[in-house]
């Protein structure tokens, strides 16, 4: 594995071990950007996600939401907030996220670990962009 790889399996690892179940994801946000991410770019329904990162890019699939040809589902920002708040309230899964905001029309979302903002857009240009708070890590 490359020093990137490295780097990044050992943040999520160190992240897991403190993340709290609800409001979660600015405390990973946060170890991610101390361990020299500055992206995330996460392609829905694929899972792909590529992290940009001080010691190289970074590819990591999950399992697709979808297989085959499938109909994008319109963009609503109002079911993609609920989406959110479902999240950060701790009462979804990951993958359930995932799925979530791709049946809110997510085609795409772009994590900016430095502005500390998330944007999510749909495939016609729609774009809905939330920022998260700065957390402490100890």
């Amino acid at each position: 594995m490359s020093k990137a790889i490295d780097n990044l399996a050992e943040a999520m690892k160190v992240a897991e071990v403190g993340r709290p179940r609800a409001g979660g994801f600015p405390y990973l946000a946060e170890v991610l950007r101390r361990a020299g991410v500055t992206r995330n770019v996460w392609l829905l329904p694929s899972c792909q996600s590529l992290y940009l990162t001080t010691k190289g890019p970074v590819i990591m699939q999950r399992a697709p939401l979808v297989n085959g040809a499938v109909d994008v589902p319109a963009f609503d920002e109002a079911a993609l907030i609920e989406a959110l708040r479902v999240d950060q309230a701790g009462k979804s899964t990951f993958p359930e996220f995932l799925n979530a905001s791709w049946q809110a029309g997510v085609v795409r979302y772009d994590v900016d670990l430095e502005a500390r903002t998330v944007a999510y857009q749909g495939c016609n240009g729609e774009e809905y962009i939330e920022a998260y708070p700065a957390v402490t890590v100890l």
